[in-house]
């Protein structure tokens, strides 16, 4: 069991819905051709999911053909930090009502390319920890 004052806890599920809540850059880790790879992305928690947008490419297509995928999000300051890593299956969203929903999370591209595709990650399991510095 871990504590307040060790240099790592590990996080509650609750907590680490929360602190993916807090920041909008991740990680989405996927195979290409039996290889990892690791892609960022900004991202949306809606309903205790992982909502991204992506264009046509590499990415949509490694995360719709290998469904099951991993996301870590992390941030830290000056006297700690947090991992937050989402273990869970991927997929395209495709009905009207699907898009509606993944449209109120207001999750805007950062480039001006066109991000037409929605991908939601059903978390199959979610860990975190916190890491105090020093």
């Amino acid at each position: 069991m871990t504590t307040e004052n060790q240099p790592v806890t590990i996080l509650p599920v609750s907590e680490c819905w929360e602190l993916l809540s807090s920041v909008k850059l991740g990680r989405l880790v996927t195979a290409v051709d039996g290889q990892p790879e690791v892609f960022p992305v900004n991202f949306a928690v809606q309903n205790r999911t992982i909502l991204f947008r992506t264009a046509e490419g590499t990415k949509l297509v490694s995360a719709m053909i290998n469904n099951n995928v991993l996301f870590e999000a992390d941030d830290y300051n000056s006297t700690e930090g947090w991992s937050v890593i989402v273990k869970g299956s991927a997929r395209s969203l495709r009905t009207d009502e699907e898009i509606a929903e993944a449209e109120r999370a207001e999750l805007l591209p950062w480039v001006g390319t066109p991000k037409n595709h929605y991908v939601r990650i059903k978390p199959l399991n979610i860990t975190g920890r916190r890491f105090r510095f020093g």
